[in-house]
């Protein structure tokens, strides 16, 4: 057993996507700091940014339905899919310099371009399709949007989803060609070989068993050489959690009174995917429904184009289960272990107003495969049981906290950062939009854990990110330009750059 000191600048926990971008920028920005990563598992990218663990929907709210609800007025609210686009432009532009400065050398290789489109049937959810397409269309950075309600015109977009289709019902769609497939797995995978090539010590096969503060207020790690079976020390000034469903556990044992009064509700999903090349061919697109009533969003029905190892893919689902561990290699007490006596309350009162979220995902668990069949048939009328097979996704760890609008034990959707008030450490919780927002959120990151740097690094992080700090809804022709050379830059197709 070593009890050795080793002492590092900043510590990132976890290799996954949020670890990678918040590396990989502060190498931009702090190229001499020493930075060191561990990972329990022998890759990056191989938990809940792994390409068969997510959606790798490249999250703009271009076909998100959940990103758009409709208010009692019958009004559509808009502002929260206009923030989570402005985001993903924010993750386009950084990759874009990425790859104009030789970090990523094939942009292919994680992202291509690829119509995202939302699916409604029945007459009220056609009626509130339309609006929503009203009320976005007029918004630039929704330009190109189109609507159509016409099923001849639907047999040329999405001829899988028509064919066979029986039901008189009325049924819409909307088709914005700008959207694209990214292969967060991949995109994590290149950045973690870039980190190594800039010096960055990358442990793999270490986890992360304890975390303490020293006297001198920086963090001790305690880590586990697991093919060694040593235990090392390692002390840094910054910590950063980013070990998706594995990060509340360690942000526990951190102490920090902004660590309190939150809990974990883990979710796991199950996939359809498509084995017969024919089918696969017949169809290019994202495309989103509706969540059934009850359901949370992430359990929203979409029926998705992917490319995995650069061969096309189709994926349906998800399907909600549910498993006590907080990450798909993980342990099956790891719920039992995160509820303590401090958030003991916020988990209960979850429990009781989630009644609808738990009868949904027991209906889940007990699902047939000839009942998912079913669910696949509402979207591909003609899908054949021997040309799909089940595969399971990863874990999701939706954030259970006490907040002023929805009281004691509200359930998040979403992702959040969570920080001591001094930003020596901070940990990211929550689930999608998640990997594609990474950029966004990996830069509060900074401005809540160093401040006092944020003046210096400014103008760097505005070569990285042009539209960092400005609002791009409200800046038109920016947006047109930052939209146009990323999409050349990323190699994304020319029709992403027909505007009206």
């Amino acid at each position: 057993m070593s009890n050795v000191q080793k002492k590092t600048d900043v510590i990132l926990i976890g290799a996954g996507i949020m670890s990678a971008t918040l590396g990989s920028l502060l190498k931009e920005l702090a190229p001499e700091w020493e930075i060191k990563v561990f990972e329990k598992l022998g890759n990056a990218g191989e938990e809940s940014s792994n390409e068969w663990n997510n959606a790798g929907t490249g999250h703009s709210a271009l076909c998100e339905l959940n990103y758009t609800p409709e208010k009692s007025d019958g009004s559509i609210d808009i502002s929260k899919a206009i923030k989570i686009n402005e985001q993903f432009q924010l993750s386009r532009q950084f990759w874009s310099y990425l790859v104009k400065n030789n970090v990523i050398r094939n942009p292919q290789d994680f992202i291509k371009p690829i119509p995202h489109m939302s699916l409604v049937q029945g007459e009220k959810n056609v009626a509130y399709l339309k609006k929503r397409f009203e009320a976005l269309s007029n918004i630039p950075l929704f330009q190109g949007m189109e609507f159509s309600d016409d099923p001849k015109k639907l047999e040329e977009w999405i001829p899988l989803i028509m064919e066979g289709r029986t039901s008189n019902e009325p049924i819409a769609a909307t088709k914005i060609d700008s959207g694209t497939d990214v292969n967060f797995g991949a995109l994590t995978r290149m950045l973690f070989d870039h980190l190594k090539s800039k010096n960055v010590e990358i442990n793999y096969k270490h986890s992360v068993e304890d975390i303490k503060r020293t006297s001198d207020g920086s963090w001790q790690v305690k880590v586990h050489d697991i093919d060694s079976g040593k235990i090392e020390y390692h002390t840094a000034k910054f910590v950063f959690i980013g070990a998706g469903g594995g990060s509340l556990p360690l942000l526990q044992k951190t102490g920090i009174p902004e660590s309190k009064h939150i809990g974990g509700f883990p979710v796991s999903g199950l996939f359809m995917v498509c084995n017969n090349p024919e089918v696969v061919a017949k169809h290019h697109a994202k495309v989103y429904g509706k969540a059934k009533v009850g359901a949370p969003p992430m359990s929203v029905p979409h029926l998705d184009t992917r490319y995995i190892d650069n061969k096309k893919t189709l994926l349906f689902g998800p399907f909600a289960g549910f498993s006590p561990k907080f990450l798909k290699t993980g342990s099956n007490f790891d719920l039992i272990r995160s509820v303590k006596p401090h958030n003991v309350f916020t988990m209960l009162a979850a429990g009781v107003k989630e009644m609808k979220l738990t009868k949904y995902l027991i209906q889940q668990v007990v699902l047939t495969n000839e009942k998912r069949m079913e669910e696949l048939r509402e979207f591909v009328p003609n899908a054949k049981s021997e040309d799909w097979e089940i595969v399971v996704a990863g874990q999701r760890v939706q954030v259970i906290k006490d907040t002023e609008a929805g009281g004691k034990g509200t359930l998040q959707f979403g992702t959040e950062v969570v920080s001591a008030a001094d930003g020596s450490i901070a940990a990211l919780l929550g689930a999608s939009p998640g990997a594609s927002t990474a950029v966004h959120v990996m830069l509060e990151v900074l401005e809540k854990c160093f401040p006092q740097n944020m003046k210096e690094w400014e103008p760097k992080i505005k070569d990285m990110i042009p539209s960092y700090g400005v609002s791009l809804v409200e800046n038109p022709e920016l947006f047109h330009e930052f939209h146009t050379s990323t999409a050349q830059t990323l190699g994304l197709s020319e029709k992403e750059l027909i505007y009206s």
